[in-house]
């Protein structure tokens, strides 16, 4: 396996779902996530991710999902985020991504995935697993 990716599901008290616009490719409207650093742990880089094209700060909750994806040959995680802040202070990063806003789960915007759509409704289904544990080097027993 050779790539890993990370997203969040963050919603405001109305039960909207946070969505970033792309300012590439099909300029789609896509969950917060991206793809894993070195080294990066999928709760990590969820969260990197989440930072770094909205400007809030989460902490995972849970993970809702985690997906193959044959044509990457990788995997993709999902989580449940609340915002530690704010989620109405919510802002595009400029570069990736030219908007950020609340939607209505049955009045999502279009163009969007449907792979989007499946991990929107898994989080709100309660699809609910715990967080990976990271681990650290190996200690061996003797």
């Amino acid at each position: 396996m050779a790539w890993m990716g990370a997203a969040a599901v963050i919603t405001n008290p109305a039960g909207e779902v946070l969505l970033v616009k792309h300012t590439y490719g099909k300029c789609n409207w896509e969950i917060p996530g991206g793809a894993g650093e070195e080294g990066e742990s999928p709760v990590d880089t969820a969260i990197r991710e989440v930072w770094e094209e909205t400007g809030l700060a989460v902490v995972a909750l849970h993970l809702t999902g985690w997906y193959y994806d044959r044509e990457l040959g990788g995997v993709h995680f999902a989580f449940r985020c609340e915002p530690q802040e704010g989620a109405d202070r919510a802002r595009p990063d400029g570069a990736e991504v030219s908007e950020c806003r609340f939607w209505r789960p049955e009045a999502l915007p279009r163009p969007i995935s449907d792979f989007t759509v499946m991990r929107i409704r898994d989080a709100l289904a309660g699809s609910h697993f715990p967080l990976p544990t990271v681990l650290g080097p190996r200690q061996w027993l003797e």
